[in-house]
């Protein structure tokens, strides 16, 4: 399988087999009962040595448009929290079997009209699944900052409270890591370059370019969801960065996506 890039975002599951996966020029090998992540933009493919049976599932904007609020942000966050490298995100070992099991039942129940309610449930176990095992690789439950170890737990942390303008505020963020907000600031900004702030304007931003290629959520929409009073003032931030307005660059996409 060449190295690609796709316009969806893609699971992909091995069902036997075996050789090297590459993603963003990594390598890595992978085996029967990993489960990849794939994400738009992602230049990727396999390597393969022993004849391999994938299982895979794609998103596209048909898919996300029809599910509910929840089952979406559920989806956005796996895509938007993996890391962009090889390597299965199965962390918990028992979920394999349990991954392998739901994988073959949607092959069996492929092209199956009768059984959509069946597929759709099927689909919703699988992105659970994989958003707990997410959770698992960016938990910031059982760490704190101050132990100078891990400083993407306040990325982590970040990227989990996007949806959350009260949770981002730098005194709450210093707070969930029992370190004062002077010091985690400081700190970031040693570490990454940059400040939160401008950490979290940047994440927002990328989360709301993905909102508008690929669904057809209101602009409204999506100034609630992130938090924006209305749309003037997701409007203003989006222009100050993008120089363009959220809807004249939605249909910048859908035209070049048509060429």
């Amino acid at each position: 399988m060449p190295e690609h890039t796709n316009t969806f975002f893609e699971m992909i599951f091995v069902l036997e087999g075996s050789g090297t996966q590459v993603i963003n020029q990594h390598a890595l090998p992978y085996a029967a009962n990993k489960l990849f992540l794939v994400f738009p933009q992602d230049t990727h493919g396999f390597e393969i040595e022993e004849t391999t049976h994938f299982f895979i599932l794609r998103f596209n904007r048909t898919f996300l448009n029809t599910q509910s609020r929840e089952w979406r942000d559920r989806l956005e966050y796996i895509f938007h929290n993996h890391n962009h490298l090889p390597g299965c995100i199965l962390k918990n070992m028992e979920d394999k079997p349990l991954v392998r099991s739901i994988a073959e039942a949607l092959l069996r129940e492929q092209g199956t009209l009768k059984n959509s309610e069946l597929v759709n449930q099927l689909i919703h176990m699988l992105i659970t699944v994989a958003a707990r095992n997410i959770l698992l690789m960016n938990s910031v439950q059982a760490e704190r900052i101050s132990d100078h170890k891990n400083p993407n737990l306040i990325i982590d942390y970040i990227q989990q409270h996007i949806r959350k303008p009260e949770a981002l505020r730098l005194e709450k963020i210093a707070s969930s890591f029992s370190v004062s907000p002077n010091y985690i600031g400081e700190y970031f900004k040693a570490q990454f370059g940059h400040s939160i702030r401008d950490y979290i304007a940047s994440y927002k931003l990328e989360m709301i370019e993905r909102k508008l290629q690929y669904t057809d959520a209101r602009i409204s929409e999506i100034a609630y969801e992130y938090g924006f009073k209305d749309v003037s003032h997701l409007t203003h931030f989006f222009k100050k960065r993008k120089n363009s307005s959220p809807q004249k660059y939605r249909e910048w996409v859908n035209e070049t996506a048509a060429k």
